[in-house]
């Protein structure tokens, strides 16, 4: 505002008068106790000419000897740049004032017209301007922006009364920077919904400062996002390409493998296609969560068995083999293809293989309870312990599996690694279960043996054919005497000689040197003396001794030794059975293998001749 003497003007400033209200018309708070201001002990008056008293917001009365009313009414009965009593109303200012307290007032809600208070401002102002070229009342420090800036007519009255009051209330606080002569430079913007003009009008690069953020992070996201999808993109390409590589490899490896010969293998035999099927890696991997060391169920010789579930929850072992020679893949699948064909409740069931892999992959039945080496040694998990009853058995199983494979498949299999460690297995039921034929070799029924590099297990491998390198039927049988000897003396086929000691022995020559200067029954396990009678400990030893002898000619064939098994399983079930009253007449059971009719005059003599016996224990029995 202005003041003037008869000599001398000056300007001062003063706060204007303000009361609000909340939206149910409640007084909500104000300053009016700030606008006070005197000059009688001055020699200024308020200066009619260059003041006028201004009332801002609706529904708004304010008076100071002179006054005015502003109303409400629709943001298109305001003109821009003018206070006409819409929204802002002015008077002029008596002359000889030297005293200022302007007083305000608000009209109550009531039964007026709605439209009234439709358009009302929260806050109400009354104050003394300077007079500047537009008719927007100033101060003599600052100047407000006019009322076109606020563009009024684009919105409703409260919002142009707002942004109004908004930018009069700042310019009163504040220095004279010319803002409003400056329009470009120093907007009153509105933003949806309402006025963002808080702080009041300020210059367009801090006030536009927020609609620039909002840029920048709209620009930020969308490039960051952008640069994901590129990311994602790569990754993904990346994949794919990887993925067709793998594709590429495995259909090589499939093609090296003779995957098409074992397809026509497979297909070209009814049964087998029933059962046998070829696997991608892809399933397997998902099947041991990628060959994981925590599903390694057995290691061996010729490679490490995981333990798999199918998508069809079927429980799997699947063996890894060590690398091989190209020369025998084609081996490899005729031995597959003629796997796929047997069907023998004492040989782990082939499920299929995989040739996506440099060296083939087997799948076949799990077997829960491991190895018979676990539960004859005391390695079991289960802690179950074998009576001498299930070790008869589990000779004969064993005994049976190996007959059949020798002579009851359409082509002679040669198992080539009979052991107790890992390829004599027991299933929930402790049921005998023969696998691992990784080291297998097949020959027509004629052939008698084939020629093959060594393989096999120290204290289970036959001699004659370690020298020779001829494999036949009977190195199994070699290796089954060295099975029967486990049995009964419930050693490993290499011990150490004494408890905790560095000196290890053969069982087979151990045993064979033992029972030339003493009796059997004291180099038998002490459980197997206890439960076993004296006919079957010699039976059984006889037996393992023929089946350990050097030359293979001697030794007796699979047929022979299942026979051997099978009568005395059918004594000892029998003897039980009249030992509770009955008279039935002893019946072999009918095992897997039947071995061929020979003549009665032929019988297969066991007789044990040892020097530390009191006698010799001579068994005979025909082979029907």
């Amino acid at each position: 505002m202005s003041m003037v003497s008869a000599i001398h003007s000056a300007r001062a400033y003063l706060n204007a008068t303000r009361e609000c209200y909340n939206s149910t018309g409640g007084f909500a708070g104000g300053n009016t106790n700030k606008a006070y201001m005197t000059l009688s002990d001055t020699p200024y008056l308020f200066s009619s000419t260059k003041n006028h008293f201004v009332a801002l917001g609706c529904p708004n009365l304010g008076y100071y000897v002179n006054g005015c009313m502003s109303v409400c009414r629709p943001s298109d009965h305001a003109m821009p740049g003018l206070c006409t009593a819409v929204g802002c109303c002015q008077s002029e200012m008596p002359s000889g004032i030297n005293f200022f307290e302007p007083t305000i007032r608000d009209f109550p809600p009531g039964g007026e017209d709605l439209s009234f208070y439709a358009n009302s401002a929260p806050c109400h102002y009354v104050f003394l301007a300077t007079r500047s070229g537009s008719a927007t009342p100033t101060t003599s420090s600052s100047t407000a922006p006019t009322t076109s800036m606020c563009r009024s007519s684009t919105f409703r009255m409260h919002r142009f009364v707002t942004c109004l009051i908004k930018c009069v209330e700042t310019a009163l606080q504040t220095e004279d920077i010319g803002e409003c002569q400056l329009k470009d430079k120093y907007p009153c913007y509105g933003t949806s919904g309402d006025f963002n003009v808080k702080n009041g009008c300020r210059p367009d690069d801090k006030f536009t400062l927020a609609p620039k953020v909002v840029t920048g992070v709209i620009v930020g996201l969308g490039a960051a996002f952008g640069m994901l999808l590129v990311g994602l993109s790569g990754i993904f390409v990346f994949y794919r390409w990887k993925r067709g590589i793998r594709k590429q490899q495995c259909k090589m490896y499939f093609q090296k493998n003779q995957g098409l010969l074992l397809e026509q293998l497979i297909l070209s035999d009814e049964n087998a296609s029933n059962r046998t099927m070829i696997f991608s890696l892809e399933e397997l991997e998902k099947a041991t969560n990628n060959f994981d060391d925590t599903r390694i169920v057995g290691r061996g010789g010729h490679g490490m068995v995981y333990k798999g579930i199918l998508s069809d929850q079927r429980v799997v072992a699947i063996k890894k083999s060590k690398l091989v020679e190209e020369a025998e893949i084609n081996e490899f699948i005729n031995e597959v293809a003629i796997l796929s064909q047997i069907n023998h409740r004492n040989i782990v069931k082939l499920f299929g293989c995989c040739l996506e892999t440099e060296v083939p992959l087997l799948v076949s039945d799990f077997i829960p309870n491991g190895s018979l080496f676990d539960v004859l040694h005391g390695e079991s998990v289960s802690g179950h312990s074998l009576s001498w009853d299930d070790c008869l058995r589990i000779a004969l199983e064993s005994a049976g599996a190996l007959c059949y494979l020798h002579t009851s498949a359409s082509i002679s299999v040669f198992h080539c690694d009979v052991k107790s460690s890992t390829n004599i297995l027991l299933d929930a039921y402790y049921t005998v279960k023969v696998s691992d034929f990784g080291a297998s070799r097949t020959a027509p029924i004629h052939q008698t043996h084939v020629t093959t590099n060594v393989q096999g297990t120290y204290g289970y491998l036959d001699p004659e054919y370690y020298q020779t390198g001829q494999l036949n039927e009977k190195s199994d049988v070699y290796s089954f005497g060295v099975l029967l000897l486990e049995l009964l003396t419930r050693k490993e086929p290499v011990f150490r000689s004494n408890a905790g000691g560095e000196c290890y022995q053969n069982l087979s020559i151990y045993f064979i040197s033992e029972i030339k200067v003493r009796a059997v029954g004291e180099v038998v396990a002490t459980q197997v003396l206890e439960e076993a009678t004296e006919d079957e400990i010699n039976t059984i030893a006889s037996l393992a001794e023929m089946c350990l002898c050097l030359r293979g000619e001697e030794r007796p064939t699979m047929k022979q030794v299942e026979s051997t098994l099978q009568y005395l399983r059918t004594k000892r079930l029998s003897s039980c059975q009249i030992g509770e009253g009955s008279d039935e007449e002893i019946q072999p059971l009918v095992t897997s293998c039947q071995p061929p009719t020979v003549p009665s005059s032929q019988p297969l003599a066991i007789q044990m001749a040892g020097k530390g016996h009191s006698q010799s224990s001579t068994t005979f029995f025909s082979l029907e």
